[in-house]
């Protein structure tokens, strides 16, 4: 999965502690040591709780939002062994202590995002989430690895931001010899930076944190919220923990098959990308009279071609090349919301105003508490999947592969291979993925999905709703959103109200029509 370039009032009671009920009673996995061990640690954490203070005030959560940290083992099979804390938040549901359902958990998704700004979620600033909030504590937290929870590191943040970095799409052998050569040496950087951790770092150790939370919040069962990444985070809870959950809600669905997780999940998005790509060309020619770039998807592509080599040949600001292009523009392949602002860029750009698309598609070195967050988040991002999985070792294939989809999807294929071939030469053991399954206790979960998402193809959402019975689709048809809980939507967000305040679901899975399509403002103000 890329990364995006690659998401109330205090004072409301929180139920007493209880001590949480054994994993292994409700999953089927009594003899896995590493269950066992995360019985152990929930119940540790439920006795312990969580020590409510105001944040730290160079965190950027101020008052209502409160910050605790909850200990959890690094290693499973050894509970009683070396611990690390994880950073929590929250802030207290907005209605009376009677309407009080307890806590939401959040998860953005990445591998390697944080979801500490949840709590911020506040009615004022986000009316969607109104009803919910009256109802739940919102919370978030940094997962193992992220953030202020026991970040891990890859690569210096400097060199890690530094620009231009080579065009990703290479034009022979010699280039694709410095690719392998980098994405070897990052893989050792993440060894020798991180390797204490970096064994531990799986979404099934990130699930069994979660129910520790879950303990250390008093609450017996889990009400969830996993959007991309997160919902792949929530798939594998549902597995190990059928009987821990409440409600949950995955929104953006990672494909959960263990013969997508993670390799062919990221050929599979090349594909999505391209479409969702071609999708805004499309718009973008559609509104030709406000941006001037190509009033049909193929003088805009011809654009977009045009703007790449003219960075290959003399970077833009001297910063700014092929590969820095491609991860400001994915943002419009990503979420519509970027649409406007990414069109209104470039058009600016090709009328001679070059410093605004110079100054958003550069790095700024001299953030170096954001350049630290971006080289964590994509330490997590290549930690977690490639020790989750065993990957391809065999470079012909990763060749053959990505030389054949960059063919018809130019986009972001061979991007997407550079991002991932450190895992070819992944220096811990590659784990197998857990079989996502039903089992015992599972409530209804609410799967949110469009079918044009670039980011989690549609067939992923599919198949986790075969594979999790009793479970509910909610389709936004002709949309590629990624992430549709957060977006106007009144069809889907009435559904989603419904089933986090009762737990009621329609009978019958739903098709909703899309959310509205950005409208660019035209010249004097008129859309």
């Amino acid at each position: 999965m890329l990364g995006s370039a690659g998401t109330l009032l205090a004072g409301a009671l929180i139920a007493s502690a209880v001590v949480a009920p054994t994993a292994n009673a409700d999953s089927d996995h009594h003899k896995d040591p590493e269950q066992r061990g995360a019985a152990i640690a929930a119940k540790r954490a439920a006795k312990t709780g969580i020590d409510w203070k105001d944040c730290p005030e160079d965190w950027g959560l101020a008052k209502p939002v409160q910050c605790g940290w909850v200990s959890v083992p690094v290693d499973y099979a050894k509970p009683n062994g070396k611990q690390i804390k994880l950073a929590v938040d929250r802030v207290g549901n907005t209605g009376t202590k009677k309407e009080r359902q307890g806590s939401l958990v959040y998860n953005p998704g990445g591998p390697g995002g944080s979801g500490l700004r949840f709590p911020l979620r506040i009615p004022d600033k986000a009316p969607l989430w109104e009803k919910t909030a009256k109802a739940y504590d919102f919370v978030g937290f940094d997962p193992r690895g992220v953030g202020h929870s026991a970040p891990i590191s890859c690569i210096d943040p400097q060199e890690f931001v530094k620009a231009p970095k080579a065009d990703p799409v290479p034009d022979s052998e010699a280039d694709k010899r410095a690719q392998r050569k980098l994405a070897a040496e990052y893989a050792d950087g993440c060894k020798e930076r991180s390797g204490e951790l970096l064994p531990h770092m799986t979404t099934p150790n990130t699930a069994r944190d979660l129910d520790v939370i879950r303990a250390a919040l008093g609450e017996k069962k889990l009400n969830f919220l996993g959007v991309s990444y997160g919902t792949y985070l929530g798939a594998v809870y549902a597995t190990l923990f059928p009987g821990h959950i409440r409600r949950m809600v995955v929104d953006s669905v990672v494909n959960p098959s263990r013969e997508k997780i993670w390799y062919q999940a990221n050929l599979d998005q090349d594909v999505a990308f391209q479409m969702r790509w071609d999708d805004w060309k499309k718009w973008v020619a559609e509104n030709d009279d406000v941006f001037g770039i190509g009033d049909t998807p193929e003088k805009v592509e011809d654009q977009w071609l045009k703007l790449r080599a003219k960075a290959k040949k003399e970077p833009l600001g001297g910063v700014v090349g092929p590969n820095e292009l491609i991860s400001f523009f994915q943002s419009a392949p990503y979420y519509d919301s970027a649409w406007v602002p990414t069109a209104e860029t470039w058009s600016k750009y090709l009328a001679g105003d070059e410093q605004e698309l110079i100054d958003a598609a550069s790095p700024d070195l001299s953030d170096t508490e954001g350049n630290a967050a971006a080289e964590n988040g994509n330490a997590v991002y290549t930690a977690v999947e490639c020790t989750d999985a065993k990957w391809p070792s065999n470079w012909k294939k990763w060749d053959r592969d990505s030389t054949r989809l960059h063919e018809d999807h130019p986009f972001m294929t061979w991007a997407n291979t550079w991002m991932n071939l450190p895992c070819a030469t992944w220096g811990v053991k590659q784990q197998t993925p857990v079989n996502v399954k039903s089992g015992k206790g599972l409530p209804p979960v609410l799967i949110v999905q469009a079918t044009r998402d670039a980011a989690t193809p549609y067939a992923g959402a599919v198949e986790l709703h075969k594979r999790l019975k009793g479970s509910r689709m909610i389709t936004e048809e002709n949309a590629g959103s990624h992430g549709v809980t957060n977006l106007e939507n009144p069809c889907i967000n009435k559904r989603v109200d419904t089933y986090l305040l009762t737990g009621k679901t329609d009978r019958h899975d739903v098709t909703c029509d899309p959310h509205a399509t950005p409208k660019p403002e035209k010249a004097g103000g008129k859309s």
